[in-house]
Parts: C-alpha cells; structure tokens; sequence
C-alpha cells in the first residue's frame, strides 16, 4: 500500500490547495471525471459556472433584438451557428481542462494523479479503481472535495429515453427546435434563457406554484410572470411517466386541470444535485454524513474522522464556486497550521442567477425573517425609478433590501433586472464589514446617474424606529 503525506479527492477547488508550500509534500489527487469525461478541474470548469456564463452571455446577446422595439432601434437576429458557439466555449475550457491535468500529471514531481473512482476502505485508505486496475492507498491527510452531480427523478420510463443533465446539453450535436425542461431552479431558469434566447421553444415544468421559489417572496413572485411571458411555464404540475423515441419525448403530468402532455425534442432534467459522498463509501472512512448526504463538517472544514476535511458541494449547503474556494483557503491553512487552525465565515454567502432577467441575493429574505419572528423594515426600489433604469425603459426590475430598524444593520439584499450580480457586490461589502445602511447611503458619493442609484435609493427608502 502506497502511503501520501495528503489525499486530495477532486481537482475542483482541492486542486488550488497545491502550491509551492506543499512542493515538499508527497500528493495524490484522485479524479473520477465529470459526467461521462475523465474531465479536470471539477463541476465548475467543466459542466457549471464558466461554459454556464458563456453561453448566457451568448444568449444575452441573441436575446437584444428583443429590447430594441421600446428604444426606437429595430433590430433582427437573422442566425445561430450553434456549433461554432459550443465550439468558441469548450475549445477553451477544454484546453484549460487538460492544461490542468497535464501539469499535475506530468510537471509535478511531487503529485501523483490518480483517474478513477476512489472508495474508502477504512480510516484515511482508499482503493481506488483505474483503468489500469485497483490500487489501494493511504495518507497521514485526506480532503474530500469531490463535489456532486445532477439528481434524477424517478419517473417511470425516464431510463427509456434519452434525456440530459446541466452534464451533457451543453454539448448538444445541434440545438433542438424545442425542449423541456424539468425543474425551476438556478439550473432549469439558467438554460431557459440560454435555449429560448437562442431560438429553441422552451417548456418549463415545476411540482411548486413559483419559479425559483427559494429566493425572496417578491423576487420569486417577479421572476415568475416573467417566466410565464417568455416560456411556456407548467407549475403545480406532478410527472407520471415520460415516453419518446427517436423524434421526441413526451413527458405526462398531472396538474390542476387534470392529466396532461408535453412534448419536445429534447428533455433537459434539473431537478437538483447531490453529494458524491455515497460514491466514496464515506461511511468505511469513518466519516460521518447528513440525511441529504452531505459530509458533516466543523467551522474547521474537519470531519468526524482524524485527519480528513471536507470542502465544497460534498459538504457545503452552498453549492456555490466562491464558497468553495473560501473553505478550500481555509483547508489550505489548516493544513499547514493545524495548531493556529481558522474557521470558514459564511454569514453573508451571497449567490446570483444568470437568467433573464439577472437575479442576485445575500442574507435574510423576508419569508426567512418572518419565520424566525427577526423585526426588520424593508424598501423597493425599481429600476424604472431611476434615470437609468428610463435610458432602458426598463419595467420589471427591483431592488429589495431588508434592515433592522433600530440599528440599520442590513439584513438582507435582493436584486432582479439587468446586472444584479454586479449591483449587489457593495450590499454584500456593507453586511461584511458591518456598515449600517445609513451610513452607507449618506457616507459617499453615488454617481448620477449611474445603475448603482438603484442601491442608493433603496436605501434611503429604509424607514428607521
């Protein structure tokens, strides 16, 4: 049996623990691939947040013909040349994909890549099967950043039919003329925008009454109508079987005014992910796991066995890139300081939907605050009360800040309309640093007239005690 100093599963973010201060370290990394690749650098690279962006930005400007007509400006997208858009993106993250694995490959001295599927077999070991074979192995350190992957429903007859995950559409062979797309979550409203941008008739089937109902009552409430103006949006609707051949699939519901039938060329399944913890055998580790699956971990990042962490989508509720490389710099330093050891800080995790319209959160939504009985005033500001928000005629988009009114602590921020993730980085600065919301508005300068006075605003709309 091999034994390591350290054992990183996953080459998403456990991959940036690796610098110069581990050069003297003896490292295995162990990668099962993503989806049906032996693709490196993890969910986010290779099937999530980047291609994800690209082709939303792609899409966003497919999508502006639509916005000329209120401005006087007609415009007309004669074309998409799909394969040369997939193309443009994954000639990119391919290569950087297997720039990665190459230089841990091949340019480390120190680290040895192991492509396969590891599984515990006791405490900090590991058989890990390869297409060379089965090894087992050993280390003094072990972090499990092996994330998750998509949840399939089980719907009678989905294994019949070809369907695709947020793994596998974005390298369709051509686009479809039309889709469905099961769920109503970042993941199904994500590629919504992206296909109906791009041409395809889109579908979007939900077991809730709102789209993306996690987020702030208001904003879900938002978020919906417009879904409904743009897509054709079954909600309240419960799947019973789902059919297809060659040509189609048909996916059969029942909803509110009884059985029903939706078809499309392609099927997309967003229903969610889980944890790869039940791939690793984490239990043989001694490691203990949640109901859902995820790996318990302490504000260390430590699980319940000696010498093992855990980072990311395996363990984290917040299956988002900058949370997991936050704990990955703490696992980092408890690793080279186990006797100075520091704490994850995630109370203010904000996250952001690229759809359409953009969607950015952080802190309490007011459904969270009146379930924990927190007093708080709140303020909207909609975009088309700013000068700004009349250069784009811009109708739906708000922003919604909830503060407590004795102090002026912000609670929480919500943004939806055009750049949200970009508008909401300062509200998300003030919670952190412990800026009250009115110091914040009358302590500097805002540019006029500028987006950001949509912040401002609201703001100043906050009424105190």
């Amino acid at each position: 049996m091999r034994h390591f100093d350290l054992i990183i599963i996953g080459s998403g973010s456990g991959n940036a623990i690796l610098d110069e201060r581990f050069s003297d370290w003896d490292v295995a990394i162990v990668e099962k691939g993503v989806g049906s690749t032996s693709a490196y650098g993890g969910t986010c690279l290779n099937v999530g947040c980047i291609p994800t962006k690209m082709f939303v930005h792609t899409a966003d400007v497919a999508r502006s013909p639509n916005e000329g007509d209120a401005l006087g400006v007609d415009l007309h997208r004669t074309g998409v040349r799909w394969p040369e858009i997939r193309d443009r993106i994954f000639g990119r993250i391919d290569t950087i994909s297997e720039g990665g694995r190459r230089f841990r490959a091949e340019e480390n001295a120190n680290v040895t890549l192991y492509e396969g599927i590891g599984r515990f077999t006791g405490v900090r070991q590991l058989a890990v099967e390869t297409s060379a074979g089965s090894e087992t192995i050993s280390a003094d350190r072990i972090v499990l950043a092996a994330g998750g992957r998509p949840v399939i429903p089980e719907i009678p007859g989905i294994e019949d039919v070809t369907y695709h995950t947020s793994d596998s559409v974005m390298r369709l062979e051509e686009l479809p003329e039309s889709m469905i797309i099961l769920g109503t979550g970042f993941i199904g409203a994500e590629f919504a925008h992206i296909f109906s941008s791009l041409g395809v008739e889109v579908t979007m089937v939900g077991r809730s009454g709102r789209a993306l109902r996690a987020e702030d009552v208001d904003v879900s409430a938002r978020f919906t109508e417009i879904a409904a103006r743009d897509w054709d949006l079954r909600l309240n609707r419960t799947e019973k079987s789902v059919t297809g051949d060659d040509e189609k699939v048909e996916l059969h519901l029942d909803g509110p005014d009884g059985p029903e039938t939706v078809s499309a060329r392609t099927l997309l399944v967003a229903t969610g992910r889980r944890p790869n913890s039940d791939l690793l055998d984490a239990a043989a580790g001694g490691i203990t796991t949640s109901d859902d699956g995820k790996v318990k971990v302490d504000a260390t990042q430590r699980t319940s066995a000696e010498g093992v962490w855990a980072l990311g989508d395996i363990s984290s509720e917040h299956e988002l890139k900058h949370v997991a490389n936050h704990e990955e710099r703490v696992v980092q330093h408890n690793l080279l300081h186990p006797e100075e050891p520091v704490k994850s800080d995630h109370r203010f995790v904000p996250h952001a939907v690229f759809t359409a319209p953009q969607i950015a959160s952080v802190g309490l939504t007011e459904q969270q605050a009146r379930e924990h009985a927190i007093n708080y005033t709140s303020s909207t500001q909609d975009y088309g009360g700013i000068a700004y928000g009349w250069a784009m005629e811009e109708q739906d988009g708000f922003a919604k800040l909830l503060a407590d009114p004795s102090t002026g602590e912000l609670l929480g921020a919500h943004i939806i309309g055009p750049q949200a993730p970009t508008l909401i980085q300062p509200l998300i600065q003030a919670m952190s640093f412990g800026i009250d919301a009115r110091s914040m508005a009358r302590g500097q300068y805002w540019i006029h007239p500028a987006m950001p006075e949509l912040v401002e605003n609201a703001l100043l709309g906050l009424e105190w005690d």
